[in-house]
């Protein structure tokens, strides 16, 4: 079952699927503005909040001036971690080499609740409405073939089999 961020279920059944991102800032205040990240120039942002550095695109993919360049890559759960290993045993990025996937509560913090199609700042981090691997794996008897993703869709958080293949973004602590 399904796990949905309170109050979204209105918001996202009157958005389309494939329809642009639309923002209600007229009940609350964006919970992810601009101004809550740091751009530290390089493909990065800094949350003032959290202190967690994020890569502003997908993994596989480049920032390029003011957007993402590439094809996202879409991995299994091990396949994403596997990947952010080997991105820091190459060298890192951004002048960093510890990169990790983030837990579902740290991706969740970069969700922007008064927005649809996708749930995500896009002047910040230029994502698709999809699912998103975090690296918290199911614990508990029969639950090991499962972890945790959090779609920027309509879908919110839930779980899904590890061989499944979707998108990653990575973080790594802040300064």
């Amino acid at each position: 079952m399904k796990v949905f961020y309170a109050g979204l279920l209105t918001l996202f059944a009157t958005c389309a699927a494939g329809a642009d991102q639309t923002c209600d800032t007229q009940t609350y205040p964006l919970s992810a503005p601009s101004e809550r990240f740091a751009d530290n120039g390089d493909g990065t942002v800094t949350d003032k909040q959290s202190g967690l550095m994020w890569m502003r695109c997908s993994l596989g993919q480049s920032w390029k001036g003011s957007t993402c360049t590439g094809v996202a890559g879409q991995y299994s759960w091990q396949g994403a971690q596997d990947e952010a290993k080997a991105l820091d045993q190459q060298g890192g990025y951004a002048k960093h080499d510890d990169w990790r996937m983030p837990h579902i509560p740290e991706l969740a913090m970069i969700v922007e609740r008064q927005c649809a199609n996708p749930r995500i700042n896009l002047a910040i981090f230029p994502t698709p409405a999809t699912y998103f691997w975090t690296a918290t794996a199911r614990r508990g008897k029969g639950m090991d073939a499962e972890a945790y993703v959090l779609s920027f869709g309509p879908e919110g958080a839930g779980h899904q089999l590890k061989e499944m293949r979707h998108y990653a973004r990575l973080v790594r602590a802040g300064k």
